[in-house]
């Protein structure tokens, strides 16, 4: 990543509310972007699955067992992503957002570099995700990471499920 931005591991007891707003403020965007993505726009966050109000409203609560990565310009949030905790020896990454006027710098690959390095420290054997189809950048940038393609485990339509050895 370039300038002053750099990515931080989260751990909720030391974080300032400005971080926790930040990324809610993230999760919030990911989370509308993709419900109209999936043709289901809703216009705020009430409009949301209860499960993704509860990530907005108290992400602490919501991601207490996982890790939080962010990545920060000074004190603003402008990419995040959780590394779920670990199940049958992996891990599975979640909820990779940049703020789209952060797009283009390096943010989601070094979130996911810094995701991949938390896990092998997790002592897992290897890491999970899944993406919706038509987010074929991201589909790509997971591929150029080793991600393959694998039998899903989601039977959502267009979700795309992909892991990698640790």
């Amino acid at each position: 990543m370039t300038g002053q931005l750099e990515v931080a591991v989260v751990r909720w007891p030391d974080q300032s509310p400005s971080v926790e707003d930040g990324l809610a403020g993230l999760l919030t965007d990911y989370h509308l972007r993709t419900e109209a993505e999936k043709g289901r726009a809703v216009a705020d966050v009430h409009g949301l699955p209860e499960r993704y109000r509860a990530e907005i409203l108290a992400p602490r609560t919501a991601f207490a067992d996982d890790a939080v990565l962010l990545a920060l310009t000074g004190d603003t949030v402008v990419g995040c992503l959780v590394v779920a905790a670990p199940a049958d020896g992996r891990s599975e990454i979640k909820r990779l957002w940049t703020d789209p006027a952060f797009r283009g710098r390096g943010i989601a690959s070094g979130l996911l570099s810094a995701a991949l390095a938390h896990a092998a420290e997790s002592d897992v054997s290897g890491v999970r995700l899944s993406v919706w189809k038509w987010r074929s950048g991201a589909v790509a940038l997971y591929e150029r990471l080793g991600f393959v393609i694998t039998e899903s485990w989601d039977e959502r339509d267009q979700l795309v499920c992909m892991q990698r050895p640790v």
